[in-house]
């Protein structure tokens, strides 16, 4: 969880220096409108690539973690599974050691007078 918030403060980061950069590269840069709208299309897009690339690895990461999440959800299930058999066989064990034989003969209750 503290990596989901670490990346999400990054990418905030990210966005706010990029604008911050831009506002203060166009205040101060001496060059004409038509060179500013390039390097504005330009830093834009570079940008855009950026937040492809880090969406893409969010992404990748979140998948490795809901691999691993199933991967131990299964390991948790197999292991329930195999004590839950082991205790009923126990207990039919312990069951079958303490129950009377039955007898041999039964005997039909006497007739009601």
């Amino acid at each position: 969880m503290s990596d989901n918030n670490d990346f999400g403060a990054f990418f905030a980061g990210l966005i706010v220096g990029g604008l911050v950069g831009a506002a203060t590269a166009l205040l101060l840069a001496p060059q004409s409108g038509e060179e500013t709208r390039l390097w504005i299309h330009d830093r834009g897009i570079e940008l855009k690539d950026r937040a492809v690339e880090y969406g893409a690895d969010a992404r990748a990461r979140a998948a490795a973690a809901l691999d691993d999440a199933r991967a131990r959800a299964d390991q948790a299930l197999e292991e329930v599974r195999y004590r839950t058999d082991e205790l009923a066989r126990i207990t039919r064990e312990k069951v079958s050691g303490t129950r009377p034989e039955p007898p041999a003969e039964v005997e039909e209750p006497p007739a009601a007078v």
